[in-house]
């Protein structure tokens, strides 16, 4: 079948952020490409409706309220807490009240056409949406992640909120029990908090426990200073719901507790269910295996990408992967030459070891690239600093009592930061700099030239810099 004889030259399946950027990028690219686009929910995907926006909103009021407790002169006046109502509703805007008309717009704008339903690969190079089957020179899986539902008896039969529930919520619990200490688990945790929820967070694991030590030790003692009820290295016999709604947990060291609701965020996995992955060959039981341009191995037609590929359950990661694979098709389909090489056009480098990613809890976590022990495990010859970030001008001044801290990991035999982890108010903002320093592979000893201004939180740079010593320079009469 030639070019023109299928129905378009790229069809994607997920309308999510992912594949709004891979359709997006494909068509900038040029040449006239027919793009389709299949979504059964609605346009903007998880990111937009259930997930990243409306949770950060619900977030950002008490972050607001706790900065302005935090400085003499505006904590004194401050009497009340949140307005819960108005917190809820701003959530609700930024869901633009959970309908994605104005997705719907941006795709016709932009010359891609919307096809509403579950979209299945029916076969190489086609696609079946109900009862139609569509044809494309190329087709791009974009179909996210799925919570994992851990197997506590009980549990599914309780009908406990995964994250989707508790976004779109429109009442607050008095009483909620949070399982999982991971990104999402925490983060709700502390925005229900500060609605005025009693909140009991339970983990197996310590909170966040995949980063750097100090942060789970940091983020516990905060979140107990917000009131919720941490309790680490619990196992679980068994969930029930009572007829009056009252969920009950029953924890291995023999204590019960109890909830009005139960939220459940144990992980996700990527969603390659009901995709017909097994008519091309592919097992659909585990994340799709893919090369550097998001070319699912062994075809040369079908690319995965963002979470459905294992890579990087990140939002801005699978979204930079979007950018790479559409330029890397539109690349393909008009014969022209693909850049694969690290750090190319058309790849996805940053995915192995220059992944940032922020936890917007209080104190917030913004980390990037490797941990100490992550680049231990590699085998890696590696120096680590920590320096606490409340002795920084910039954070005293920022808010009276700052608590936080900073570590740089650098590779010895490069001379470069390799990883970097901050933890405390506002540190989000910190994290750039870091990502452009790991992926730049910016030597330590030019580092000391870029100069921090004064007096901001970014000061932390000199003083890990101070932390690790100027490198020894080599002269002509060594």
């Amino acid at each position: 079948m030639s070019a023109t004889e299928y129905d378009y030259d790229l069809i994607v399946i997920g309308a999510g952020p992912v594949g709004e950027n891979i359709a997006d990028y494909a068509v900038r690219a040029g040449n006239d490409l027919r793009v389709a686009i299949v979504e059964s929910e609605l346009v903007g995907g998880e990111c937009s409706y259930w997930a990243c926006m409306p949770s950060k909103a619900l977030l950002r009021s008490g972050h607001a309220l706790r900065a302005a407790r935090r400085l003499a002169g505006s904590k004194e006046p401050i009497t009340g807490g949140l307005d819960v109502a108005a917190v809820l509703a701003r959530r609700t805007e930024f869901t633009s009240g959970w309908k994605d008309d104005g997705q719907v717009a941006w795709l016709d704008s932009v010359g891609i056409e919307l096809i509403r339903g579950r979209g299945r690969l029916a076969g190489p190079r086609a696609v079946s949406v109900g009862d139609r089957v569509y044809t494309a020179a190329a087709v791009a899986i974009a179909t996210g992640s799925v919570p994992v539902l851990p197997p506590i008896p009980g549990l599914a039969e309780a009908a406990p909120w995964g994250t989707r529930e508790a976004t779109e919520s429109q009442l607050v619990p008095t009483r909620l029990v949070v399982v999982g200490g991971g990104v999402a688990g925490t983060e709700l945790a502390f925005a229900f908090a500060s609605l005025g929820s009693r909140v009991t967070l339970l983990s197996r694991d310590g909170l966040l426990d995949r980063e750097e030590p100090f942060v789970s030790e940091l983020l516990a003692a905060a979140a107990a200073d917000e009131g919720i009820d941490v309790r680490i290295g619990v196992g679980f016999e068994r969930v029930d719901r009572d007829a009056d709604g009252t969920v009950r947990i029953q924890l291995s060291t023999g204590a019960e507790v109890s909830a009005d609701e139960i939220l459940v965020s144990t992980g996700r996995r990527p969603n390659t269910g009901d995709l017909g992955l097994d008519v091309v060959g592919l097992d659909a039981r585990t994340a799709i295996a893919v090369d550097e341009t998001m070319l699912v191995a062994g075809t040369d037609w079908l690319y995965a990408v963002g979470d459905v590929n294992g890579r990087a359950l990140l939002t801005h990661q699978g979204k930079y992967q979007a950018r790479a694979a559409g330029e890397a098709i539109a690349a393909r389909l008009a014969g022209e030459p693909v850049d694969d090489a690290p750090w190319g056009a058309h790849v996805a480098t940053a995915d192995h070891a220059a992944v940032p990613h922020v936890v917007f809890t209080d104190p917030e976590v913004a980390s990037v690239g490797l941990t100490e022990a992550q680049a231990r495990e590699r085998g890696l010859d590696v120096r680590a600093v920590e320096y606490d970030l409340g002795w920084v001008a910039g954070a005293k001044l920022h808010a009276d009592g700052y608590t936080g801290r900073a570590k740089l990991v650098v590779d010895e035999s490069r001379g470069v930061v390799i990883g970097a982890t901050f933890v405390g108010q506002d540190v989000a903002e910190l994290l750039h700099s870091a990502t452009v320093a790991i992926v730049g592979e910016v030597p330590i000893d030019r580092l000391w030239h870029a100069v921090p201004s004064y007096p901001t939180i970014s000061e932390i740079w000199l003083r890990l810099l101070e932390a690790y010593g100027r490198p020894q320079r080599v002269t002509a009469a060594d």
